[in-house]
């Protein structure tokens, strides 16, 4: 079995900001689940719950797509690891 390698204990990097994103754009999952089907992306609302709880893998289309749908740069999404892998760097 394939075993994936995690990053703080998740396996993303956005599930606090995908989830503090959709609650500020007032949608539910099923809400966003419907949003992403409409642009051509299927997650369901079981895989979006596992995707803000940091327990299924964000597809670089499917990040793409959420950007889209909340209409924010990628870069927001992902503000919050860049901002801790910089400071690594550093």
């Amino acid at each position: 079995m394939y075993q994936c390698t995690k990053f703080n204990n998740h396996l993303n990097v956005s599930s606090n900001k995908i989830k503090e994103l959709r609650e500020k754009n007032h949608l539910s999952l099923t809400d966003l689940s419907t949003k992403l089907a409409l642009v051509g992306i299927d997650i369901s609302k079981p895989s979006l719950h596992k995707l803000e709880k940091g327990k299924r893998i964000l597809k670089d289309y499917e990040l793409y797509a959420l950007a889209y749908v909340f209409q924010v740069p990628i870069e927001e999404i992902l503000g919050d690891f860049i901002q801790d892998f910089k400071k690594q760097l550093n």
